[in-house]
């Protein structure tokens, strides 16, 4: 245990840095055998930055601040994978991707949608009721952008209701606070040595 700025030493400075290293191990994704090696480039780097003191705090103070940014919801589905509901982030994205679809692909990509994740016994069925279900599922007939928007709707809810509460309370979110603690010392007792030896060499 690391007690009191003057006294910080070498190990705890190991310490810090061995949670940052496992911190950053866990948040990796491992490469899927085909896909877009651009996007893989670019979600694997979000996902081995740890991320910042202000962004931690960020999400702390509300579910939209985590899934708002990239790394957030990399962090945030690294822990869903913890608990067997990654479906639920994967159908979200998915959803967001949508809303972005050429008006030519819209039907295509909603039935897609549909049978990976929403329609019963799924490859990735999500948590929805019976009759957001089947809303959903007349709406894809007619495929517009805000067709999955009630079942994005509620997974949304689920996962901020749910998920989230024990997100704050998990290991993964208290080695990051643990990271911003050790970062804080090491800056300050830096910043306390420097100050002593510009007091030293001006006496």
């Amino acid at each position: 245990m690391c007690k009191g700025l003057t006294t910080l030493s070498a190990t705890c400075l190991k310490s810090a840095k061995d949670i940052k290293h496992k911190i950053s191990f866990l948040l990796q994704k491992p490469e899927p055998h085909a896909a877009d090696q651009k996007e893989i480039k670019e979600k694997t780097a979000a996902a081995k930055r740890v991320p910042d003191a202000a962004e931690v705090e960020k999400w702390k103070e509300s579910f939209s601040h985590v899934i708002s940014g990239e790394t957030g919801r990399e962090v945030f589905t690294n822990f869903l994978k913890s608990e067997f509901s990654q479906e639920n982030m994967d159908f979200w994205v998915a959803c967001e991707d949508y809303k972005k679809t050429p008006p030519s692909k819209l039907a295509k990509a909603a039935k897609q949608i549909y049978q990976h994740y929403v329609e019963a016994d799924a490859p990735c069925e999500v948590n929805l009721d019976a009759a957001t279900r089947e809303k959903t599922m007349q709406q894809v007939e007619n495929a517009s952008p805000s067709c999955f928007n009630d079942a994005q709707k509620m997974i949304y809810t689920l996962m901020e209701k749910d998920s989230y509460r024990r997100f704050l309370k998990s290991k993964l979110m208290q080695d990051l606070c643990q990271i911003e603690t050790n970062n804080t010392l090491e800056k300050k007792s830096c910043d306390w040595s420097q100050k002593r030896q510009e007091l030293a060499g001006g006496a």
